[in-house]
């Protein structure tokens, strides 16, 4: 079995973003153009602070996903893991797999992860006892002297990014293959490379994969602020998000996730389960020549920040992922349908970005999620992957959100209106700010 290479197929999937906690809801969003992103309300901010706005969940209750004797593990579970452990029981569910049609020896769990930001309730107090009121720095020895032992006992738990599959596989009882990959913004694309290794090669039957990301928190939105190219577009939240447009200014934050299960494609036929898609293939790949400056990004227009950071150079990364999944494809750019891009809505990145697009892929339609919902961190590769699978099985390409005004610097054709899909085969890339680059091709079923 071992050496037989096997179709992976998808036949489950979950969401939990701010459009919407199941597809139904999801779809309609996007269909209605209906952007996620608002003045933030879920989170208590003072007036002063610079980031007011985001894309947040409303009405998540994660109780609603857990069974009774589950539910005891809500304590150990910050808002990221209730994400992706409720994206993963919708997932499981719309396959159908239950104990009666799967071994869970069989059934594994691979899962991409970032950054799991602290609570403030759990450092505070230890924050303020060691406290010297001298920015910046920090007394270590009074750190672990009074500061460490007021922090909950529990708290590693919270934190740890591989704490995502651990509960995942836990409550679904996966005893087969297990991995956590933290890489950020494409963790769940690489998971997905390494889910369709597992199926492809006979490692398991059904994989779940997919991540989740909450980055409305008040310590990553600080960290964010005085790192990160964040939008300035604080009085019209809807319209922050504007990938590839002239007129972006930066990214805007998000809190969301999607978990899939892949399935081997004759174990699928066998217990009559429906199909969305194939995965077809995968490329990873890394460019050096991807440099981010870091520390704190210039305020101003987008002029005054385009020229204070010119756009990053090279194009061999994508070039060579892109490559790798047309290939484990076997199809050519000619096949595919549309490309569902990584559309960061920065200056910098967005021209890379294209111009790579644009000499790989010569007008193929781009479609770019994040205008909907903003960056959401390791969840946002599968969440804008179930974007695209939902628009072959409907039929339509939605609209790229606030594409209004083209920039001659990236040249590509953003699909600024629904569209028809017309092609059975699209490519969903992703990549991080250091320059890992991840793509999936991925097949209508028909």
């Amino acid at each position: 079995m071992a050496d037989t290479v096997r179709r992976a197929v998808i036949t489950g999937l979950g969401v939990a973003t701010p459009l919407g906690l199941d597809l139904v809801t999801f779809w309609d969003g996007l269909r209605a153009g209906r952007s996620g992103v608002r003045r933030l309300r879920n989170i208590d901010i003072a007036p002063s602070f610079p980031l007011q706005i985001g894309a947040e969940i409303d009405g998540f209750d994660p109780r609603a996903y857990l069974d009774k004797k589950d539910r005891k593990r809500l304590p150990v579970m910050v808002r990221t893991f209730q994400l992706a452990v409720a994206a993963a029981r919708m997932a499981m569910q719309h396959a159908g797999l239950t104990g009666e049609n799967l071994d869970p020896a069989r059934l594994g769990a691979v899962v991409g992860a970032g950054t799991i930001p602290s609570e403030l309730v759990e450092l505070g107090r230890a924050s303020q006892a060691t406290a010297n009121c001298k920015p910046m720095v920090v007394d270590v020895k009074k750190w672990g002297a009074e500061g460490l032992p007021l922090i909950p006992p529990m708290w590693m738990l919270h934190y740890i990014p591989n704490m995502l599959g651990c509960h995942v596989s836990m409550i679904h009882n996966a005893q087969g293959p297990s991995n956590t990959v933290t890489q950020t913004d494409i963790g769940s694309l690489l998971a997905l490379g390494e889910a369709w290794r597992m199926i492809r090669h006979g490692k398991a039957d059904a994989v779940l994969v997919g991540s989740a990301d909450a980055k409305i928190n008040a310590v990553t939105l600080v960290r964010q602020v005085l790192f990160a190219p964040l939008s300035q577009c604080q009085d019209e939240p809807a319209q922050a998000s504007r990938p590839f447009d002239r007129q972006r200014d930066g990214i805007v934050l998000g809190e969301g996730g999607a978990m899939l299960v892949l399935e081997d494609l004759e174990h699928a036929r066998r217990r009559g389960a429906s199909i969305l898609a194939e995965m077809t293939g995968f490329g990873a790949a890394f460019d050096r020549s991807v440099d981010r400056l870091v520390g704190r990004w210039p305020r101003g227009t987008p002029r005054e920040r385009r020229q204070a950071y010119p756009p990053r150079g090279g194009a061999n990364g994508i070039f060579r992922a892109v490559q790798a999944a047309l290939d484990g494809a076997g199809i050519t750019a000619a096949d595919l349908d549309h490309v569902n891009a990584q559309g960061y809505s920065t200056i910098a990145d967005d021209i890379w970005e294209a111009q790579s697009l644009a000499a790989r892929l010569p007008g193929l339609p781009v479609f770019a999620a994040k205008s909907y919902f903003g960056s959401l961190g390791a969840g946002g590769g599968a969440v804008e992957l179930a974007a695209s699978l939902l628009a072959m099985q409907h039929g339509i390409l939605p609209a790229t959100l606030n594409y209004e005004e083209p920039d001659p610097d990236c040249p590509i054709p953003v699909s600024a209106s629904a569209q028809p899909v017309r092609r059975r085969h699209f490519l969903k890339i992703g990549f991080t700010e250091l320059g890992q680059v991840a793509a999936v091709v991925c097949r209508k079923w028909d």
